[in-house]
């Protein structure tokens, strides 16, 4: 498995996969795993908000903070890819791998998917 996840992840960063096929096992609150089940829907090089997810979750006017939080807790990043969840307009916001590393990644997806990047935090 730690076999499986290391070719897998060498290969996302070789710009080879965009997307992970491993079993995952995690032990979040029911809110965590909601939002962790729609990071997992998220397009590879494509970013979306806070609030969208929380929108999409059915969830009420100012959830957005929830989802943050609940992302905050992923415990598989890149795999789960919370990195490629952004502030309203696009600005880039908390990654525990810190600011640079999220903008790497989404530098490095658009990149790979060819897309323009834009977060508007220039």
């Amino acid at each position: 498995m730690i076999g499986a996840a290391a070719a897998q992840l060498e290969e996302y960063f070789g710009g080879t996969r965009n997307t992970f096929e491993l079993p995952l096992a995690t032990a979040g609150t029911p809110l965590q795993e909601r939002v962790w089940a729609a990071l997992r829907t998220l397009p590879y090089g494509r970013t979306t908000t806070y609030g969208r997810i929380a929108a999409e979750l059915g969830m009420g006017p100012g959830a957005a903070r929830a989802v943050g939080t609940a992302n905050a807790r992923n415990p598989i990043s890149i795999v789960v890819p919370c990195h490629r969840v952004v502030g309203a307009g696009g600005s880039l916001t908390g990654y525990a791998g810190g600011l640079d590393a999220k903008r790497w990644l989404l530098t490095h997806e658009a990149r790979i998917a060819g897309d323009a990047l834009d977060l508007g935090d220039a």
